[in-house]
């Protein structure tokens, strides 16, 4: 568990960003660096067996994205957290659809995600169906579809992702349900249609 004090200084620097301070954003990242370690290896976990991308990259990446967010209303850390997931997030599904584009052909290997075997195009295919489906359900629940960013993307729990939404524990679990029900259900409609 983070100490208080990284907790307090990445808040104060997060506040200086958004006032202005255009160094202030780069500051955060040393304070967090290994939380967004985690959070790359969590979303590279789901992704086939070499992928090219490491975790260090990942973060990298990410970077480059955020540091253009320095004027963000940013509430905290949970809430940069969040933020970072969905970059990385972004930046996946743009490696998903460059792959798709590629030129096809060759062996596919197989890598197991949830007990279920999936070559690599077809998880490049699940991860565009998941953003495309997310994209959606921005459209009708925006608050719902940054709860899926927090919980699926971010690896958060779900207390983490009600205090980076500034929103109730009960309310992030309902909305938690409701969102994975209606992307398994858009999911599922897309790949038989």
């Amino acid at each position: 568990m983070p100490d208080q004090q990284p907790a307090t200084s990445v808040t104060q620097l997060l506040a200086k960003a958004r006032s202005g301070n255009s160094s202030a954003l780069a500051d955060v990242f040393p304070l967090i660096y290994e939380e967004l370690r985690r959070l790359a290896r969590q979303q590279l976990q789901r992704e086939p067996d070499g992928h090219t991308l490491s975790p260090t990259a990942l973060v990298h990446e990410a970077y480059m994205r955020l540091i253009d967010y320095s004027r963000m209303e940013w509430t905290g850390r949970a809430h940069f957290l969040a933020v970072a997931a969905t970059a990385m997030r972004r930046i996946l599904v743009d490696h998903a659809r460059g792959h798709r584009s590629a030129k096809r052909g060759g062996m596919l290997r197989r890598v197991s995600i949830d007990d279920v075997e999936l070559s690599t195009e077809e998880r490049a295919e699940l991860l565009i169906a998941i953003d495309d489906a997310l994209g959606r359900l921005k459209e009708i629940d925006a608050r719902q579809a940054q709860i899926v960013e927090c919980r699926f993307f971010g690896g958060m729990t779900e207390e983490e992702t009600a205090a980076a939404l500034g929103i109730g524990l009960r309310t992030a679990k309902r909305d938690w349900a409701k969102a994975k029900s209606w992307l398994h259900k858009e999911i599922t409609a897309e790949h038989s249609a």
